[in-house]
């Protein structure tokens, strides 16, 4: 199932629904064929870190640790493109490359618990 591309995609959505809410663009799927470096993804991790510790009830600042690679790629990718509305998020991501993603969501990918 795919949604309009005027839809803005939450990670509620995406998960709630199981499916993407918007088509792949062209710079996603860019990202999704990187193989991300864990090694450097820890290493810019502490950024992430600071505020989503995943030790709180409050998900204002949602726990990214055991996000699945694919909603933290397309919230990274939202945030830089500006379809997700967060000042602070939107300036982290834009610092963002594509290597630089797909190094974090390797890493936090390998942090995920089972």
């Amino acid at each position: 199932m795919i949604v309009s591309m005027n839809f803005k995609r939450s990670l509620s959505s995406i998960m709630a629904m199981g499916v993407l809410a918007a088509p792949i663009s062209a710079e996603e799927n860019a990202i999704f064929a990187i193989e991300g470096d864990p090694d450097y993804g820890e290493y810019l991790s502490s950024e992430c870190l600071t505020c989503h510790t995943g030790e709180t009830d409050n998900y204002a600042i949602p726990p990214i640790k055991d996000l699945p690679t694919e909603a933290f790629i397309l919230a990274l990718v939202d945030y830089r493109s500006k379809l997700r509305e967060n000042p602070a998020m939107q300036m982290i991501a834009s610092r963002l490359g594509d290597q630089e993603i797909a190094a974090l969501a390797a890493y936090f990918t390998a942090q995920q618990t089972e």
